[in-house]
């Protein structure tokens, strides 16, 4: 009995039908599943409510603490009480008080908080469960006013547009190190930049074990490093194509020029998201650190295309949510390795490269650029 052969061709028609109907069934059955509820039928109904609120990073104005809450667990969670260095205060909630499965309200309490000192704030359930969080340096929360973005202008001015006028200076020098004296030189760089990667992730980390469980942090992090590494890659595999078609039809040396801004502003648009979501974590060192080091960076690589740092600073700066900021740090580690890669790349050519960097000359530049960072952290940590 001959099997039934299947056609060949299908039409347009049933092809999409065929991608789209196991995605359409697929959301039924999740949706089904969330409504019903299928596990709470094994709980019982006298097991006590999963309480879990998250209180994200409080923000300080006059007379007020303001304290974003989210009910990262899976039953509904009433507040009933705000305690504030051991007294109780009045409040006032956003949303109301009941929040569902990743409900979110503010709590605005009107405190004298006191500037410079620490101070403790309670939050209590219905049922009595305390959630805490700790001011540990009670400091006024910036407004995101024309001080502001001129504040962080500047920060992507010294940190993505000076240092490339600076390092353009060297580039008699640079001319006439040869070979072996540039290769040190991008070795020094990169023992910066690996000392910034290691600090970045750190910090991303923690403010991964920061984050409420519902957001997934750790995947959260990597996926953003990961993309941005993948999409600055894609971006300069096809910058380089068109550079080499740009001169294989005697185009100006403009065009070039430009091609080589617009990588170089990418990944410096990533270097701001690192120090602003550094400074929106409330880690002053780290932003102070990620400045000087990516000043260094810039200012030895000589490079162009530093304005994209000012949009990334703005943009990781002005988030107040700490999931936006630990993405705003993966996506600028994945940017930071990205770099890493390419200049370890254009060093070794043809060779291998972990074989190329562990030639003297190399690791001593690797481990020039390590230190000076090292001894920048102990200065600004």
């Amino acid at each position: 009995m001959t099997p039934e052969v299947l056609p060949t061709r299908w039409s347009a028609g049933r092809l999409t039908l065929a991608a789209v109907l196991p995605i359409a069934l697929l959301a039924v059955l999740i949706t089904v599943i969330v409504k019903t509820r299928p596990g709470d039928t094994l709980r019982g109904g006298t097991v006590p409510p999963v309480e879990r609120l998250a209180i994200e990073r409080a923000r300080l104005h006059p007379g007020q603490i303001v304290l974003p809450v989210l009910n990262d667990g899976p039953d509904p969670v009433t507040i009933a009480q705000v305690i504030v260095d051991d007294a109780y205060w009045a409040f006032s909630a956003s949303n109301g008080t009941t929040l569902g499965h990743l409900g979110r309200t503010t709590l605005t309490i009107p405190y004298p908080w006191v500037e410079g000192e620490a101070h403790l704030v309670k939050v209590l359930t219905s049922t009595g469960t305390p959630f805490e969080h700790e001011i540990p340096v009670a400091v006024a929360s910036p407004e995101p006013d024309a001080r502001y973005f001129f504040t962080f202008a500047l920060i992507g001015l010294y940190v993505g547009v000076i240092p490339v006028a600076l390092g353009l200076l060297w580039f008699p020098i640079a001319s006439r190190v040869g070979p072996r004296g540039l290769d040190v030189l991008l070795a020094v760089t990169l023992g910066l930049l690996a000392f910034l990667l290691i600090d970045t992730v750190g910090e991303g980390l923690e403010g991964v074990a920061e984050l409420p469980s519902s957001f997934q942090g750790l995947a959260l992090f990597v996926a953003a490093a990961l993309g941005a590494w993948l999409a600055l890659d894609v971006v300069g595999a096809r910058l380089r194509t068109w550079r080499a078609a740009a001169r294989q039809a005697s185009s100006p040396g403009g065009i070039v020029a430009l091609l080589v801004a617009v990588g170089i502003g990418l990944h410096n648009f990533g270097e701001g998201l690192a120090i602003g979501g550094a400074f929106a974590l409330g880690e002053a060192a780290l932003g102070t650190l990620l400045i000087v080091g990516f000043t260094l960076h810039n200012t030895i690589l000589g490079a162009i295309g530093g304005v994209p740092t000012i949009a990334g600073a703005w943009l990781g700066g002005l988030v107040h949510s700490p999931a936006i900021a630990v993405l705003c740090l993966g996506l600028g580690a994945g940017a930071i390795a990205q770099v890493i890669h390419q200049i370890a790349r254009q060093m070794a050519g043809t060779r291998p490269i972990m074989g190329y960097l562990a030639s003297a000359h190399i690791a001593l530049g690797l481990l020039a650029g390590f230190a000076v960072m090292y001894a920048t952290g102990l200065l600004v940590g």
